[in-house]
């Protein structure tokens, strides 16, 4: 059960308590004036941070809607767990809702990147009365993706979730030359230099990369847990250069959503949405959340 405290800042960083650990966390406010009275949370993925959204959120902001955005499980260092099973899709989840619960937000709209998205999936299936809507960048609902990789190429586009199964070769492999080697590998799907730089910097820590790799480790115990039919508003991003998410998987997603659906296809963008097309994405986010409030 995941318990939290007020968000407070420690040495110029806002954090909160989730489970017995403690987050990082950006919370920019609402410009003065065009207050929506809403607020969005923003999860980054593998093997991001909450820095991904920093072009995104002062859009957000700027529209008039609270902004929160932590550095999720595994990746803050106050909330490292070394167990696989301590990053299921549900214990995720456990912490985004203490981190609204901290913040006294009710109900948000949850975005998210990569695994940021697969856990913005499972959260408005499973928790649809804190949900107002859902935005998700990149990855579709995960029984789209699932179905996908039976069907199309995703297994092959997906190979490297059964190699990080392994323990310590992943971490070994990443961190050579310092982070060179996933800096090298991040650039060549489309990230740009300073983004790549700053992940590649945690790769160089193989401590560091075990978190975020138990969360493709914990995949297996899952699985009874699947996420459900989406019954809120959402808006699912894809874009044609992603090397990671196939045409088939993408176009699959809608068949599991029972509420209002908009798909996009970001043409001639790579996977690395947030990072490579923030102007875009705000737009298309705060065009979806208006959508919602009408």
């Amino acid at each position: 059960m995941a318990t939290s405290a007020d968000i407070h800042e420690d040495a110029g960083v806002e954090s909160f308590a989730s489970d017995g650990y403690r987050f990082d966390v950006i919370d920019v406010p609402a410009v003065d004036g065009s207050s929506t009275g809403q607020t969005c949370v923003l999860l980054h993925g593998f093997p991001e941070d909450r820095h991904c959204w920093d072009a995104v959120a002062p859009a957000l902001a700027g529209a008039g809607y609270r902004v929160l955005a932590p550095d999720l499980r595994g990746y803050s260092a106050g909330a490292r767990p070394v167990s696989r099973r301590a990053y299921t899709l549900s214990r995720l989840a456990g912490d985004v809702l203490a981190l609204a619960d901290a913040a006294g937000v009710k109900r948000f709209h949850v975005v998210g990147h990569d695994w940021g998205a697969a856990l913005a999936w499972y959260l408005a299936g499973h928790h649809p009365r804190r949900v107002i809507s859902v935005g998700a960048l990149s990855v579709p609902h995960p029984e789209a993706f699932l179905r996908a990789l039976v069907s199309s190429s995703q297994a092959v586009r997906s190979w490297y979730m059964v190699v990080f199964q392994l323990p310590g070769l992943p971490e070994l492999a990443l961190s050579r030359r310092g982070g060179r080697a996933m800096r090298a590998a991040l650039l060549r799907t489309g990230l740009d230099p300073a983004s790549a730089d700053r992940y590649a910097s945690r790769a160089a820590d193989r401590a560091a990369m075990r978190g975020p790799l138990n969360w493709y480790r914990a995949l297996p115990f899952g699985l009874r847990d699947r996420t459900a039919r989406i019954d809120v508003p959402a808006l699912f991003l894809w874009s044609d250069g992603d090397r990671f998410i196939s045409r088939a998987a993408a176009e699959l997603c809608g068949r599991y959503v029972d509420a209002p659906y908009r798909f996009e296809v970001l043409r001639g963008a790579s996977h690395w949405l947030p990072e490579e097309k923030p102007e875009q994405v705000a737009e298309l986010l705060i065009e979806h959340f208006a959508r919602v409030a009408n």
